[in-house]
């Protein structure tokens, strides 16, 4: 039986572009607030654009709060975050000041540039990405092959083990993450050609 991903509808931005690249790929994919069908898909994806206060308070009033904490750490199915999707991953961010899920040891910080006419924030744009450790989802991947980003805030790790990628704008920051079935990437795989397909391709075949 075809597996199913569930791309998770928390009213926080870029579902149709993620969902559509997705089936180019021949997976099976939904759009999907339900909990009963988040929790029956074997994979998930959390997108997200905008702000991290706001997505924590749509996921905990929808529900799907506790629904994903279920997957990712008892269920322990591949999940990917996208995005906001990867930064709701860390313990808190500066935007807002709230608690994340705190799957990763991590907190989310805006960036601090040392010259913001070189080095706009947000960073928007094509950048390379350096890999950090050996991962399924880096296959076909290497340390020249380049994603494209839209962020003001950036992960900043505790743990260097959970770090799969960087990238540096002005400094080195945490770009991509993994920890057992948890992903998370900075970067928006689905607007970024032909390394942003092999990066999908790579999680549905987990």
């Amino acid at each position: 039986m075809k597996q199913t991903i569930a791309i998770v509808d928390y009213s926080m931005g870029n579902l149709h572009s993620v969902y559509k690249k997705i089936t180019k790929l021949n997976a099976h994919c939904i759009v999907s607030s339900s909990i009963e069908q988040i929790l029956k898909a074997d994979k998930i994806i959390i997108p997200g654009v905008g702000h991290f206060a706001k997505a924590v308070e749509n996921l905990k009033s929808t529900g799907l709060w506790d629904v994903l904490n279920e997957i990712a750490l008892i269920q322990k199915k591949p999940i990917l975050g996208i995005c906001l999707g990867m930064q709701l991953m860390a313990k808190k961010s500066e935007e807002g000041n709230v608690e994340g899920f705190g799957w990763m040891d991590a907190e989310v910080v805006r960036f601090k540039v040392s010259d913001e006419i070189k080095f706009k924030v947000p960073h928007i744009g094509w950048n390379q990405i350096s890999i950090a450790k050996e991962s399924k989802l880096m296959k076909g991947l290497d340390n020249t092959s380049e994603f494209y980003f839209v962020h003001s805030y950036h992960f900043k790790n505790s743990n260097k083990i959970d770090i799969l990628n960087e990238t540096e704008y002005d400094y080195i920051f945490t770009s991509a993450i993994e920890k057992e079935n948890i992903f998370g990437v900075q970067y928006h795989p689905e607007k970024s050609h032909d390394a942003g397909e092999t990066l999908l391709k790579n999680f549905i075949e987990l």
